[in-house]
């Protein structure tokens, strides 16, 4: 899907544009915003909008189309290629966690978005500029704050669920350790291991863009880009913090198995205690001395 959102001074929103109705002349208009979206489009097509109708350098088509980047900014003088990452997780389970791409291509005056799979924070931010033109007054940096803050808020509850599944896991190890347990323990640390990593080069990207050097962004934006900043920090913190605790509860566990164990041998050693007597009356009073 195709679609194009042109805020134009006088004659306001316009959302009927096609790619093919000179965006690239429309994008250069003094105080008209751009936002060219792209999701769930075949690679020919997106390729034709990102190559041919807005020039953008071969490198940074083929990086945003075919290759799995980390979240990552490039600059290319005039424009931007900036790669961030969505979380999708199943809404009653962390289990199905994912990340992927989004793909974003920054200028004075437009914004070309690209996901190979709509993206719910995408679409957010969508309805946030219909529904208040105030969003695209800011400029294309706005949008592109709105689209990073929309996304990392995503990862808050993906965080809140591991949170909630470790607090579980630590009762049901207390009250009956079994196997199931540590596959759940490791599962749990896949799952953050993959979001630290996208987590972090996400974290710097951000300070990067918050630092502001660059021609295609406005020096006022950097203090939005610094806020989206300080929220990854936080996540980050989580994401170890989490870790931390995933190293205790993997210590009770192996703890809990060995009370139980130690409380095993100890029955066995009682139970060999009263019977080697026994055992020993018995196994010398039926030897046969008088042969």
């Amino acid at each position: 899907m195709i679609r194009v959102l042109l805020r134009d001074p006088e004659d306001g929103l316009d959302t009927s544009l096609l790619p093919s109705d000179g965006l690239a002349r429309l994008r250069s208009s003094p105080g008209t915003l751009l936002w060219v979206d792209l999701a769930d489009e075949t690679i020919t097509s997106a390729e034709h909008v990102l190559r041919d109708v807005f020039a953008f350098h071969p490198l940074a088509v083929d990086d945003a189309l075919r290759e799995s980047h980390v979240p990552k900014v490039d600059d290319w003088s005039d424009y931007l290629y900036v790669t961030l990452h969505c979380v999708t997780h199943a809404a009653d389970s962390w289990e199905a966690l994912d990340t992927f791409e989004v793909d974003v291509f920054i200028g004075r005056g437009y914004l070309v978005s690209y996901q190979s799979r709509p993206v719910e924070a995408v679409q957010r931010v969508w309805n946030m500029a219909l529904r208040d033109e105030r969003h695209l007054t800011q400029g294309a940096d706005h949008l592109l704050y709105l689209l990073a803050d929309e996304l990392v808020s995503d990862y808050f509850p993906v965080l809140e669920d591991i949170d909630e599944e470790m607090e579980r896991l630590e009762d049901d190890l207390l009250a009956d350790p079994q196997q199931e347990e540590i596959e759940r323990i490791f599962r749990l640390k896949r799952a953050l291991a993959h979001l630290r990593r996208v987590i972090a080069p996400f974290r710097e990207t951000m300070s990067r863009l918050a630092r502001n050097g660059y021609p295609a962004l406005d020096p006022a934006s950097g203090v939005f880009f610094r806020d989206v900043y300080d929220h990854l920090v936080r996540l980050y913190d989580i994401t170890e913090s989490l870790r931390d605790l995933l190293t205790g509860t993997l210590d009770i566990y192996l703890s809990v198995v060995n009370n139980r164990m130690n409380q095993v041998m100890k029955v066995l050693t009682v139970v060999s205690t009263i019977l080697l007597p026994l055992t020993f009356i018995t196994g010398f009073f039926g030897m046969n001395f008088f042969q």
